[in-house]
């Protein structure tokens, strides 16, 4: 099983409870069943938004730079110049 049919099975787990839980078919107390069950969606989503911001500011600071492939690319952009210029565009 790839890694995305797992996370769209337990997605699908997920909304499955969810809408058990929303309709009432299980019987809950009127505090959870009015007030917790009706934002739990939007309260999963700014969850995984400050998780996602989260991770991806702390992988940008910790990037590790490689100077290898900046001169690498450099190189190639340098190649790409003079081809094009060799073809006539103008730089």
């Amino acid at each position: 099983m790839t890694r995305a049919s797992e996370a769209f099975r337990n997605l699908g787990a997920a909304v499955v409870v969810y809408i058990i839980l929303f309709l009432g078919l299980i019987p809950l107390p009127d505090v959870i069943q009015n007030k917790l069950v009706i934002v739990f969606p939007w309260w999963c989503l700014m969850t995984f938004g400050c998780y996602s911001l989260g991770y991806l500011g702390w992988h940008i600071l910790t990037f590790s730079d490689c100077p290898e492939a900046y001169t690498e690319l450099m190189q190639e952009i340098q190649l790409a110049k003079t081809d094009l210029t060799a073809k006539g565009v103008q730089l």
